[in-house]
């Protein structure tokens, strides 16, 4: 760490940082005595690390692994390498996460590079070695969308983050005021965060269990620019808050979460929807998405900034341009009360109800885990390299459930649960 680093850090809460790091151990991944876990990290968070390491330790960890990733080293890629790098990945890396899930080892993800790091490259060089590690991390990430092992993301508040979010005040101050906004986002900014964080899942709990006993056909959305009907997947689930990992272990995949979601019939989906918020994906801010669907694909895409790498990402696989997932969220959850733009889909998505392109969760279907991908699929499930999310809700959205005889209960009126 530089003396930059450790200064700026200074002004990072260190009770608060400790609280983040003992919930993302307890609570995010409920990290089980002889368990071991699998860490990575932008360099700028070996501060997080640190805390991670001694709760997991704490809490019976066989073997803590952390892998680092650094900015300038990425950024030395792009800069520098021959054009045949941008087709190549890391398989070996990943097919040894593959292996250390199939072994049971716990998964946890610290984000907190800059979001627009690449955002000067060339996004052809982008997309190529976007695409590349997709690839390359199959195995690896099939593991953790079917939920075979207990897995969590929290979040570091790095400057070059920092400045992306409050780029008009000075750097210690950008800093301590993103540390303050993830503290307050992911409960951990108050004493008894463990237990602030029951009682949130309780609350998502209700709503996962009021949804799954109306057992919707579809979703209805209207709003500015918006008519789009969702079909929901044959034998879905909503899931939402703590969950049961296929090895048996509850935990939280994401700190902070709001949402509750499932997963949508990716061959029914027809209208049209705008984003609510701005999507910054792979450098990239991606505002003002404009799509329309038939027969659960997209047929006409456009974005009033960014619309070449939107169309790149359709353009990954089949899956790319059918829906993985549908989340709701109301408009006034803490991070929309907090009127920030993280730049972030862990937070972003939080702030707003939210679809995702791509692949869906195996979890989010009645006894998932023993269903084959190809039931999967035929129930409704996507399959695609890609996940990402964006943000379709606001304050104007009405959403109602719509029943297999057609007719229709409020779900959400002017952004909030009716």
């Amino acid at each position: 760490m530089t003396a930059t680093q450790r200064n700026l850090s200074a002004v990072i809460d260190p009770a608060k940082l400790d609280r983040l790091a003992e919930v993302a151990i307890k609570v995010g991944l409920g990290l089980q005595p002889g368990q071991d876990l699998l860490l990575t990290a932008p360099s700028s968070a070996l501060p997080l690390v640190r805390r991670l390491a001694v709760h997991a330790y704490k809490a019976g960890a066989g073997l803590v692994t952390p892998i680092l990733s650094d900015e300038e080293v990425t950024l030395a890629r792009y800069r520098y390498g021959h054009s045949d790098c941008f087709d190549r990945a890391a398989n070996w890396l990943y097919e040894g996460m593959a292996k250390a899930f199939s072994a049971n080892t716990a998964r946890l993800a610290v984000v907190g590079d800059n979001p627009m790091l690449l955002s000067g490259e060339d996004p052809t060089k982008v997309a190529r070695a976007s695409k590349a590690n997709s690839v390359a991390y199959q195995p690896a990430l099939e593991k953790i969308v079917n939920f075979e092992v207990n897995w969590n993301i929290i979040a570091y508040p790095s400057a070059s983050w920092a400045k992306q979010v409050f780029p008009d005040d000075p750097l210690e101050t950008a800093v301590a005021k993103l540390a303050d906004a993830i503290f307050a986002a992911s409960r951990v900014d108050q004493d008894g965060a463990v237990a602030a964080w029951e009682t949130h899942n309780a609350v998502l709990r209700e709503r996962t269990q009021w949804l799954n006993a109306q057992r919707f056909h579809a979703l209805h959305y209207t709003g500015p620019g918006t008519d789009l009907t969702i079909g929901l997947a044959d034998g879905h689930e909503w899931e939402g808050g703590a969950s049961v990992a296929r090895n048996g272990i509850t935990c939280n995949a994401n700190i902070p979460t709001e949402e509750v979601f499932t997963t949508p019939h990716c061959r029914r989906v027809s209208g049209h929807v705008v984003s609510s918020k701005p999507l910054s994906y792979q450098g990239t801010l991606i505002d003002n998405i404009q799509v329309r669907f038939e027969e659960g694909r997209i047929i006409d895409a456009k974005a009033s900034c960014g619309e070449e790498v939107l169309r790149k990402v359709l353009d990954t696989d089949e899956g790319a341009r059918r829906l993985g997932e549908v989340a709701l969220v109301p408009h006034s959850s803490p991070i929309s009360k907090s009127g920030l733009l993280f730049f972030n889909t862990l937070f972003d998505e939080n702030a707003a109800s939210h679809i995702a392109l791509g692949q869906c969760y195996s979890k989010c279907f009645i006894d998932g885990d023993k269903l084959t991908p190809q039931q999967i699929a035929a129930q409704g499930g996507n399959q695609s390299l890609i996940h990402i999310d964006w943000m379709i809700g606001s304050d104007q959205t009405d959403i109602d459930g719509v029943r297999t005889d057609g007719s229709r209960v409020p779900v959400f009126r002017k952004g909030e649960w009716a």
